[in-house]
């Protein structure tokens, strides 16, 4: 029922008809620190059951550890974006350690898989890091909306965070790294679509707000151009 229920909500994706309403709302899911095992699995789970696609940015000593779970990411229509290798600051790297840091992770992406986007760990930019970014190809990836899911154990302080302030064109940062914060990610993902909201990686969110991604540069939310930022 949950798949069928993301697949009406999202027919105007593929410029199908649906009924007269309200103009849709877009938001993007995005997953740091992972491929993490089965916390990682039960997520893609509830995603596909869910007929929702996200954006996961991927460590690359994670990556060595769990490269299949990438293959899936992957495979199943997920974004894939790089988080760095070491999971260290990259506020307090030189332009050349940031470079090796992505070259190292983007060697064990699933073969086809271009990254459009970097999250340096913590959110840390410096100008080293738009530079390496810049460089390689990437923009900079924030967030909009941040639950600080990895400081709790409780799913429902999570779902309240979220819930009461997301709106359209939001870029919500959650953690596929325990089963509070997977069990959270669902349930908000089910409120959502209640509420009329498309769940889209961040790359399709920008390419619907018409918004072409700019190397070395950092975006926040993707909200309508009428809206305003």
């Amino acid at each position: 029922m949950r798949r069928i229920l993301a697949m009406v909500l999202c027919l105007s994706l593929l410029g199908v008809p649906v009924a007269r309403g309200a103009e849709p709302q877009y938001v993007a899911l995005t997953f740091d620190d992972g491929p993490s095992g089965r916390f990682t699995r039960r997520l893609l789970d509830g995603l596909a059951e869910r007929g929702v696609q996200a954006t996961f940015l991927l460590c690359g000593y994670r990556l060595e550890e769990y490269g299949a779970l990438a293959q899936r990411i992957y495979a199943e229509g997920h974004e894939i974006g790089l988080h760095g290798y070491s999971h260290k600051d990259m506020g307090k790297m030189t332009c050349g350690e940031i470079q090796a840091e992505l070259r190292a992770t983007l060697a064990l992406l699933p073969e086809g898989c271009h990254p459009a986007f970097l999250r340096p760990p913590g959110g840390s930019v410096s100008p080293a890091v738009a530079e390496a970014a810049r460089a390689q190809g990437l923009g900079i990836l924030n967030w909009s909306v941040d639950p600080r899911d990895w400081a709790t154990h409780d799913p429902a302080s999570v779902e309240t965070a979220v819930l009461k302030q997301v709106r359209d064109g939001d870029v919500i940062l959650l953690h596929d790294m325990g089963d509070s914060s997977v069990e959270a990610a669902l349930y908000i993902v089910d409120r959502l679509l209640e509420q009329g909201f498309c769940l889209v990686t961040a790359s399709r969110l920008a390419t619907l707000r018409g918004v072409e991604i700019e190397p070395g540069a950092s975006y926040f939310r993707f909200p309508c151009q009428a809206a305003g930022a």
